[in-house]
């Protein structure tokens, strides 16, 4: 039966019953975008940020924690920045002064190497003498393999205070 299968004209078949599938797909990417066009600039949700924020979208700083944000959410970046303005001006003679902002703005949570699972919302306040990136725009190809649960993009933002 197997014979006769693979050796019956499928192809005559499938034209008397009206389908038609060609031997070939061609598929052309047309790229109607005019050259020297700005990207599109990403929304985030929330009031606007101060200048003084020096946000960036899709970037993880590095630093010690000041305030963890496992269990310190904010409403947007802007009062996760806010927070690390505040703490800062209010920090006491000795403790760690606010510096670097992170905040996670996906309503899907954010990835980390580490073990736990980051919530929508977290507002990690670091310090830094010399504030250096843990991750910028997109995670490399390598990283992803060694980490099969990390996203092409980064979704956390952050700022330097004061940069």
């Amino acid at each position: 039966m197997l014979k006769q299968a693979l050796e019956f004209n499928w192809h005559m078949l499938l034209e008397d019953i009206g389908l038609w599938i060609p031997d070939e797909v061609t598929h052309t990417v047309h790229d109607d975008k005019p050259e020297n066009e700005p990207e599109e600039e990403e929304i985030v949700a929330g009031p606007p940020l101060s200048p003084q924020c020096n946000a960036e979208l899709h970037t993880d700083y590095d630093g010690a924690a000041v305030r963890w944000g496992l269990t310190h959410h904010k409403e947007s970046a802007a009062d996760c920045c806010q927070a690390c303005l505040d703490q800062a001006k209010n920090a006491k003679p000795g403790e760690l002064k606010c510096n670097i902002w992170v905040y996670c703005p996906s309503e899907f949570g954010c990835f980390s190497p580490d073990k736990y699972e980051h919530k929508h919302q977290e507002c990690w306040l670091k310090q830094a003498d010399h504030p250096k990136l843990n991750f910028k725009d997109k995670y490399s190809e390598p990283y992803r393999d060694a980490h099969p649960t990390a996203p092409v993009v980064v979704p956390w933002m952050s700022g330097v205070i004061g940069a």
